[in-house]
């Protein structure tokens, strides 16, 4: 069974910037293809980025030019580098993993989650 453990969250001024990782075990990570979403309050929990098996990288627009999605699968970890953070990035990030090689960008391709971790941007 697969287990993702989110960390790197924390509190970050306007324009800082937060690496999150994601901690995989219990298969082999290069099989699957990961992604991150995040969830603000009182909102859907919405798509970040993706990053398939094979390295295919998709963006949401929001967050093309200041988020970088990776992975090292020597690590089996995946990682979200965010930078130029705005208050509206404020939200609990979750990473994600999933064996379908299309349709990343919609979080019911996606089969294990993690617990989530939060980032909030103050103004």
């Amino acid at each position: 069974q697969v287990q993702l453990v989110e960390s790197g969250g924390g509190l970050v001024q306007a324009g800082g910037s937060l690496r999150l990782s994601c901690a995989f075990s219990g298969r082999t990570v290069s099989s699957y293809a990961m992604g991150w979403f995040r969830q603000a309050p009182g909102k859907e929990r919405e798509f970040v980025a993706a990053i398939s098996w094979s390295g295919g990288i998709y963006y949401a627009d929001s967050v093309k030019g200041r988020f970088t999605i990776s992975r090292d699968n020597a690590r089996d970890t995946v990682y979200l580098q965010m930078n130029s953070l705005k208050p509206e990035d404020t939200a609990v990030y979750y990473c994600a993993a999933s064996k379908l090689p299309v349709g990343l960008s919609t979080k019911y391709a996606y089969e294990s989650w993690g617990q989530g971790t939060q980032v909030t941007v103050s103004s």
